[in-house]
């Protein structure tokens, strides 16, 4: 396994990647769907055309949401502070334990480093609930499996 502190940094890295991504998505699917709804001049379809303005509305409206949502993971990882240490597990603390690696900030899935896996998860997901205010040495139980933390940066 990699040193701590690079690993909490690269794992922090992976997490603004992962929200820029889906912010840049989001704002390329609004920008077609909206040149979409402009572009289309009134036909003699009527009703099939009234439809598929609605569909895409609703598709833009979607969107909107999920890019709401991403803004909200960005704030997140703003608020994540990068060097402080702490003995007990809290928002920015990489947690790792006898069976895996945690990176407490937001929902970005598993990040690859070094041969190992970290899972960048949300103080909200169910594992972040369970290891947030532990401190090292301190075990969980998670879909039936205990842990036990072996160190927090």
């Amino acid at each position: 396994m990699s040193n701590p502190s690079k690993s909490k940094q690269a794992a922090h890295h992976f997490c603004v990647r992962y929200v820029q991504l889906r912010i840049d998505r989001f704002h390329a699917e609004i920008e077609k769907i909206t040149e979409a709804l402009l572009s289309e001049v009134k036909s003699t379809a009527g009703d099939k055309h009234e439809t598929g303005r609605a569909l895409l509305q609703l598709e833009r409206e979607k969107l909107g949401y999920q890019l709401l949502e991403a803004e909200r993971m960005q704030q997140t990882l703003q608020k994540v502070p990068l060097k402080t240490r702490t003995n007990k597990v809290g928002l920015g603390s990489l947690v790792i334990t006898n069976r895996a690696r945690y990176y407490i900030a937001i929902s970005a899935g598993r990040f690859e480093m070094d041969g190992g896996s970290i899972f960048c998860v949300s103080a909200n997901a169910p594992i972040g609930k369970l290891l947030l205010g532990k401190t090292l040495e301190d075990t969980i139980t998670f879909n039936g499996q205990s842990s036990t933390i072996t160190a927090i940066q």
